[in-house]
């Protein structure tokens, strides 16, 4: 299923990655939970991958090469002892066979199996506490299992604040000439209010064909900024200046619609993680270059973060 895209070396510290399976009415998920040698035994985090067919790595397979961004803030984690576990979403690399029939699938089939993945940690693995980071369209499946499933934390990671619809209405205008503009424009308010559309002009076939359309439906449902104002829990918002997929404005109206929010905007980081111009050649580099080292001061806040959950005691 298409959809629109809305390093830290390792210090030598031993940690081991699992193999761990949730299984499920249809069918199983996998992920990689990351045991830190002396682990924050109370605490882990969960972190959801972005949009499209990206892995548990932060991987697009639809992109040559890999960025391995998530997987690097797993290895960062657990080099500081924190746990962490990262998935491949339904119908994704591992979990590609329990991925449903393309119109069978809904934005609220992620939130589900990120509810059942928290369970998970929790009797399954014997952790307390429960920290969800997700990135980019992760940040808003994390956001909303977080507001159905209490959880210590949220992380947003690249997180857009408006509706997917809008996002992609301004995608979309910045790409078609005048007339497919206009139709893509009645299309979205179709969707919006929940109202299939029939009839789809080849050129906009692939972003709105109709086997789609009931999991854009679901998607649009969601406003980011009504969900974040009914957290209760610590919440992170971290945002890159030179990404070029998601502007800093958009963590300004996360942090706006939870003051009591942490905002971190992260100089020179991109979409990827990677501190990186904003040039064109350089931005499309980076989504492809595992050798390409995290942003440097992307992970204290993360780490400092987690730790306030961690320690009780501190204020």
């Amino acid at each position: 299923m298409q959809r629109f895209l809305l390093f830290l070396p390792l210090l030598g510290l031993a940690f081991a990655g699992t193999e761990v399976t949730l299984k499920t009415s249809t069918g199983a998920l996998h992920g990689t939970l990351e045991s830190p040698a002396k682990p924050e035994k109370s605490c882990v985090v969960l972190i959801l991958a972005g949009s499209g067919p990206t892995d548990r790595d932060g991987n697009s397979l639809g992109l040559s090469g890999k960025n391995n961004s998530l997987k690097l803030v797993a290895t960062a984690l657990a080099n500081a002892g924190i746990p962490s576990l990262r998935v491949d979403k339904r119908g994704i690399a591992a979990s590609k066979a329990a991925g449903p029939k393309e119109e069978d699938l809904r934005f609220d089939t992620y939130v589900k199996d990120t509810i059942a993945w928290i369970d998970f940690l929790q009797s399954a693995q014997g952790y307390q506490k429960i920290i969800v980071l997700g990135h980019s369209e992760g940040a808003l499946v994390g956001l909303v299992a977080a507001t159905q499933k209490p959880v210590a934390g949220y992380i947003s990671v690249a997180g857009s604040s408006r509706r997917a619809s809008v996002v992609l209405r301004g995608q979309l205008a910045t790409q078609l000439p005048s007339k497919l503009r206009t139709e893509a424009n009645v299309i979205l308010q179709q969707l919006d209010q929940g109202v299939l559309v029939n009839k789809v002009s080849a050129p906009l076939d692939p972003v709105f064909r109709q086997s789609v359309q009931p999991y854009l439906i679901s998607w649009f449902h969601y406003t980011p900024t009504e969900e974040i104002a009914r957290l209760t829990c610590p919440i992170l918002i971290i945002q890159g200046t030179t990404d070029i997929q998601v502007p800093t404005t958009d963590a300004d109206a996360l942090h706006d619609a939870s003051p009591g929010s942490k905002l971190v905007k992260i100089d020179g980081m991109n979409h990827v993680l990677k501190e990186v111009a904003t040039d064109e050649k350089s931005q499309l580099a980076s989504y492809s270059d595992p050798a390409l080292p995290l942003a440097p001061e992307l992970m204290a806040p993360i780490e400092a973060f987690i730790r306030k959950i961690t320690d009780a005691s501190q204020p």
